[in-house]
């Protein structure tokens, strides 16, 4: 059966049918091409295929069937042209910063950003000659100040980790282009389900697929989204360095991606009210989540969002100590640093996901030692309330 045009389907009909192709076995779901390689009829084939003068699979280090339907299904829903799958969301950065730059370059980033992208840029980039500037992510000013003619890159996640900062993608990308840069955007919080950063002018999407587009904490992995030609170098890195997702993960995604919607949705409903009911605890100093209207960029938000997204973060008054003893005290909520998943997560960022940052970088970023981090996940919301309630009263 031949592929489906993504173009004439909506986005819940792309997750679900994007990108495959049946075999003559008639199969429903999608195969695990478990094969480190793949035959030609013939010599001159081979060659052909190795030049590049014709379409088939080599070696699943850079082809393989499922993980091209999974690159075909994400690159459908974000509404790109292409998407190289990686291996983990940070290996999907480090390929997009290695294949599109060069020694002497220059990457302006939001400092609101993983902890380990930061380290990333300052640690590992800079040994090659890539020099980053961090700015705060809504300063329009500094960002703009930050670019020189050697920037090439502006990177930033929206909404932001852990804080939920949330970022004018239109206007970054209008000034990103003005000054002959690409855009980047981290939409690993949003998904293509709530937000669509190419319709607002992105030129390149990333994801760790480790998170909610599988949903389930099972696999890691990450992916490029972007134009053909942008990401034929980010395709050329990942071919030689070999930073590939394995063709059992990539039909793990898959299976994430079919639901992702209904869960996306699912995860905003249970992350409203666990936020709603946060900021009218006397223990809590301070709530962090876009759909409340206390939100700095509550209104743009919603215009720039279909939904909120599932990730609360929250400061309990008492700094580190009462964070961990509030933590310790649940027990429905995973402690893990993991987010996305259909059990509800709990993490002290500054000892976790942020802790190799310095504690001026942690200061500037707004990481506090009582800002705790919930990904919500699918359970009854009562259950998730009652379990914070009982680690309130421990703090």
């Amino acid at each position: 059966m031949s592929k489906i045009d993504p173009s004439r389907y909506g986005r819940n009909t792309r997750a679900v049918r994007a990108g495959q192709v049946r075999s003559a076995e008639g199969e429903h779901s999608e195969l695990i091409f478990a094969s480190s390689s793949f035959i030609f009829e013939n010599a001159a084939q081979a060659a052909a295929r190795f030049k590049g003068e014709i379409p088939g699979n080599i070696y699943s280090r850079f082809t393989n069937p499922t993980v091209r339907t999974f690159e075909e299904r994400l690159a459908a829903m974000e509404g790109g042209e292409r998407c190289v799958a990686t291996s983990s969301g940070m290996s999907a950065i480090l390929s997009t910063c290695l294949g599109l730059l060069r020694g002497g370059d220059h990457i302006v980033s939001s400092r609101s950003i993983f902890g380990t992208t930061v380290n990333l840029f300052n640690n590992i980039l800079s040994k090659f000659g890539l020099e980053t500037t961090f700015v705060e992510l809504t300063d329009y000013g500094a960002w703009e100040a930050a670019i020189k003619p050697e920037t090439k890159l502006l990177f930033l996640e929206t909404p932001s980790n852990p804080l939920t900062a949330v970022a004018d993608i239109q206007r970054l990308a209008d000034l990103a282009h003005a000054h002959g840069c690409q855009l980047v955007v981290d939409n690993c919080f949003c998904t293509p389900v709530l937000q669509l950063p190419f319709e607002l002018g992105a030129d390149i999407v990333i994801h760790s697929a480790t998170k909610y587009l599988d949903g389930q904490g099972r696999c890691v992995g990450g992916a490029v989204i972007g134009g053909e030609k942008r990401l034929e170098d980010v395709f050329g890195f990942l071919r030689t360095a070999g930073p590939t997702m394995s063709p059992f993960n990539a039909w793990v995604f898959l299976k994430g991606l079919e639901t992702l919607a209904v869960r996306m949705r699912a995860h905003c409903v249970n992350a409203m009210k666990i936020a709603d009911w946060l900021q009218h605890q006397p223990k809590v100093e301070t709530v962090y989540y876009p759909g409340l209207k206390s939100h700095p960029q509550h209104e743009l938000a919603g215009r720039q969002q279909s939904g909120y997204g599932g990730i609360v973060s929250f400061v309990v008054k008492g700094g580190q100590a009462n964070a961990w003893k509030l933590i310790d005290a649940t027990r429905l909520y995973s402690i893990t640093a993991n987010l996305g998943d259909t059990k509800s997560t709990i993490t002290h960022p500054a000892t976790t996901t942020h802790h190799r940052l310095s504690d001026e970088q942690r200061a500037d970023a707004g990481i506090t030692d009582g800002l705790i981090r919930i990904s919500a996940g699918l359970e009854n919301t009562e259950d998730l309330l009652n379990d914070l309630a009982i680690g309130l009263s421990a703090a």
